[in-house]
């Protein structure tokens, strides 16, 4: 299975930030350790072409000079650098090169592939948001659907699967008007975004929803996907962040019930012989080490079913 990282791209943040940067060195040195099976490359770089499917050209010059405002800095929550910049392209580049692995526009199709990192889904087309510069899910759907229709002469639907512990505001708003793209998102009702946007399904969840809640409140989510919509690629957003130990999410999962919400979604995936594209999103573990592992757990369940796109294997 091809993983592409961006981790050697570190943001110089100031002491006592809480956005959790070490967390993609340590699941990228985990997996490299304990999956020998994963094959990990270096994320390319999104160009002002690839950014501008999902970003205004506007929005995508001032962050590239580092023109934005005050106010526009401070909402990302990140201080501008070059290497902020960098890495921002790179994660929407790991997106879009998952992508094309998993739907073999480039090579035979793997059926998974992944983002190291991303999940970046608080940006809009003209501006970003909690810790969200470029929105990888919404720049790779849109590539993907060009690359797609000039090699099969074809449309191509794609639905974000988002179980980030957040809302997906930037990836609804980009698509709201977008019938060929369905957005789902199973987020903490309470929790950031405080505004909302409308994605084609939400599902609010309450502070402190446990396993068997949540896995059956996703259960109707991903019927009621497949009653509306026929997708022609996956790209799931897995946070690890609705886990009981995050600082930041409010709900509380076990690594089992994490494991179980994975296993679906692959699953839904794999019995339409979806390709999927998956990303980390959020995981603000107080325990970093328990964050990593919520991720690992992702990449033995994706490992599985990668197995089974490649033949290998029997069935899990």
């Amino acid at each position: 299975m091809k993983a592409f990282y961006a981790d050697h791209f570190v943001l110089p943040l100031p002491a006592g930030h809480r956005f959790p940067m070490e967390k993609y060195r340590r699941l990228r040195d985990r997996v490299a350790a304990e999956l020998p099976e994963v094959r990990m490359g270096e994320a390319p770089g999104a160009s002002d072409g690839e950014l501008a499917l999902a970003h205004s050209p506007a929005y995508i010059h001032d962050v590239a000079t580092g023109t934005l405002d005050a106010a526009a800095m401070r909402e990302i929550g990140f201080p501008w650098t070059e290497q902020m910049v960098e890495r921002s392209r790179r994660s929407a580049g790991a997106t879009v090169a998952a992508a094309r692995v998993a739907m073999g526009l480039q090579t035979r199709p793997e059926g998974v592939a992944a983002n190291m990192a991303g999940g970046t889904h608080h940006a809009a087309s003209n501006k970003g948001g909690g810790f969200c510069v470029f929105n990888d899910a919404a720049v790779a759907a849109r590539l993907m659907q060009a690359e797609w229709a000039r090699v099969h002469r074809q449309p191509l639907r794609v639905a974000i699967i988002d179980l980030d512990v957040h809302q997906g505001n930037g990836t609804a708003s980009i698509f709201s008007a977008d019938p060929s793209v369905f957005t789902l998102s199973i987020h903490g009702e309470k929790n950031f975004p405080f505004r909302k946007e409308a994605s084609d399904l939400d599902v609010d969840l309450p502070d402190g929803c446990t396993d068997e809640p949540y896995l059956q409140a996703l259960d109707h989510a991903l019927q009621e996907l497949a009653d509306r919509f026929e997708p022609g690629l996956v790209i799931y957003l897995a946070g690890a962040d609705p886990f009981e130990g995050d600082r930041l999410g409010r709900l509380s999962l076990s690594f089992d019930g994490l494991q179980a919400r994975d296993r679906r979604v692959f699953d839904w995936a794999w019995q339409r012989r979806v390709p999927l594209a998956f990303a980390m999103a959020g995981g603000y573990g107080v325990d970093i080490d328990e964050t990593v592992q919520v991720q690992m757990n992702t990449y033995r369940v994706a490992l599985e079913y990668w197995r089974r796109w490649a033949g290998l294997g029997s069935p899990v």
